[in-house]
């Protein structure tokens, strides 16, 4: 019943992605031309990539809002190096982002189960404490467009692959190997179990510790990604506005997508579905003349809604089995 469900929801996701393109499409007909798919194209990868490691902490019955703060944090400290050790490989810059936001991702794991902490409350101050270390190790000065590889900037212009950046081609790397993993791997079916029942997953042999430390360490990595990829998408680094907000937007995309707040249940294919409608929705706003504000609003409602929705949902499971016991 819960994967026809969810067979249900991603359909309907993809009806509304349709019918967002043909009302929007209708009303400004430069929405369906290939600059405005262009645009969605670009605008969907960061958010994708953030979604792929919050979605494997919600599955678990955590949440992560300091994924905004670590990519700042690591894409600020790879563009201070590129910009202060100037024949410093690519490669090596794209490392140490990686690194970071794995290392921090990791403190949050560390904070929740070491101090038996609510994971919205320790990633809420890590949110704070990582925003602040951005201003502080960068003596809140950006990273200019000149100090750029020109290397990475073009990875998101252009690929050998039928010319498809590659910014979009690594989230859709990431997307793969997360439904790879999710699914088809001992540990992903952990993630869900745990998830599904914290109590009874002691007694099923898995390793709750070591669980948890590894989706935040996967999502603060996965956002060390995204951190990286941020300086190839905008040329700069600026320690006020990157990954401002950026939390929300994944949050947002992840529930859309149908994963549970509550943990437990959720697929890559919806993640990347909700990705993808409000992606399309940020792009067709402005399009319409519409505030880009209205984009936080929109998020903001998203979320409520889709906890409201999830709780109907399981309270009328509950009430289904005590039917059914009766």
């Amino acid at each position: 019943m819960i994967g026809a469900l969810l067979r249900g929801r991603e359909a309907g996701l993809v009806v509304m992605i349709l019918l967002v393109v043909a009302v929007v499409g209708g009303l400004a007909p430069r929405f369906l031309d290939w600059e405005t798919l262009r645009i969605v194209a670009l605008a969907v990868p960061l958010v994708l990539i953030g979604a792929m490691g919050q979605m494997m902490v919600l599955v678990a019955r955590h949440v992560d809002l300091s994924q905004g703060s670590i990519l700042a944090f690591s894409s600020i400290v790879a563009g201070m190096m590129f910009r202060d050790l100037p024949e410093l490989p690519v490669v090596a810059g794209v490392a140490v982002a990686i690194l970071l936001g794995a290392a921090l991702g990791l403190v949050n794991g560390l904070l929740v189960v070491l101090f038996r902490l609510p994971s919205i409350i320790v990633t809420l101050g890590t949110l704070s404490l990582y925003r602040g270390l951005v201003f502080l190790v960068s003596d809140a000065r950006q990273v200019d467009p000149q100090f750029i590889p020109r290397g990475l900037i073009s990875m998101s212009q252009t690929s050998p692959v039928l010319g498809i950046p590659w910014i979009v081609i690594v989230a859709a790397a990431v997307a793969l190997a997360t439904w790879a993993f999710l699914g088809h791997s001992r540990l992903g079916r952990q993630i869900y179990a745990l998830g599904s029942n914290p109590v009874a997953a002691p007694l099923r042999g898995i390793n709750v510790v070591r669980v948890t430390l590894l989706v935040f360490t996967l999502s603060g990595a996965l956002a060390g990604v995204a951190g990286i990829l941020y300086a190839s998408r905008f040329g700069y680094v600026n320690p006020g506005i990157t990954g401002l907000g950026f939390e929300f937007a994944v949050i947002a995309a992840v529930v859309v997508g149908g994963v549970s707040i509550n943990g437990g249940s959720g697929t890559v294919l919806g993640t990347v579905l909700g990705v993808l409608l409000l992606g399309t929705v940020s792009v067709a706003l402005p399009i319409l003349g519409v505030s880009a504000f209205w984009q936080d609003v929109f998020n903001g409602a998203v979320i409520i809604l889709a906890l409201l929705v999830d709780r109907g949902l399981r309270e009328g499971g509950a009430r289904a089995l005590r039917r059914a016991g009766a």
